[in-house]
């Protein structure tokens, strides 16, 4: 099997593994009933990561999807109750998007249900078999030629989500 054969193998099963994270994830999130997309729970988890309120803007540039991507979702879970619309303090014209209560009590629960689903994909793996796919995983997330090889740190898959 020559390289672009392998390379078009290794691809395929990127792919195939992605689809059952996918199916594996949603299956958690619809048995945990939260009423909620796997779409909606990214824009959940991402802003979580703000600080303060972002704009609808900033969402749609860290999601890297249009502006009006960003605004069915928010006003799918505006309307069930985890996320509200709040005016920026300093422009009028500006809204911004606030985290909830409920809201963060779904993103906890998503947290939940993402670390079954990568108890469920890993959990044919050894520890030392998950140490190293972690760090693969690390150098074609971050695109660079970081020692993929290099097993030291335990790092990976198995504490994250």
């Amino acid at each position: 099997m020559d390289t672009s054969d392998a390379d078009g193998l290794l691809a395929e099963q990127l792919l195939r593994l992605t689809r059952r994270v996918h199916r594996i994830q949603k299956h958690h999130l619809q048995t945990r009933g939260l009423g909620i997309t796997p779409a909606q729970s990214r824009l959940l988890r991402t802003l979580a990561h703000y600080g303060s309120p972002p704009r609808m803007a900033d969402l749609a540039e860290r999601l890297e999807v249009v502006p009006r991507a960003v605004t069915t979702l928010v006003d799918g879970l505006e309307a069930s109750g985890k996320v509200r619309r709040v005016p920026d303090p300093t422009n009028r014209r500006v809204i911004r998007i606030e985290l909830t209560e409920d809201g963060g009590r779904t993103l906890r629960e998503l947290h939940d249900a993402r670390r079954a689903a990568a108890e469920d994909i890993l959990a044919p793996l050894t520890d030392q078999q998950r140490t190293v796919l972690g760090g693969l995983l690390d150098t074609l997330v971050d695109g660079t030629g970081a020692a993929a090889g290099g097993t030291d740190a335990p790092r990976g898959p198995k504490g994250t989500c």
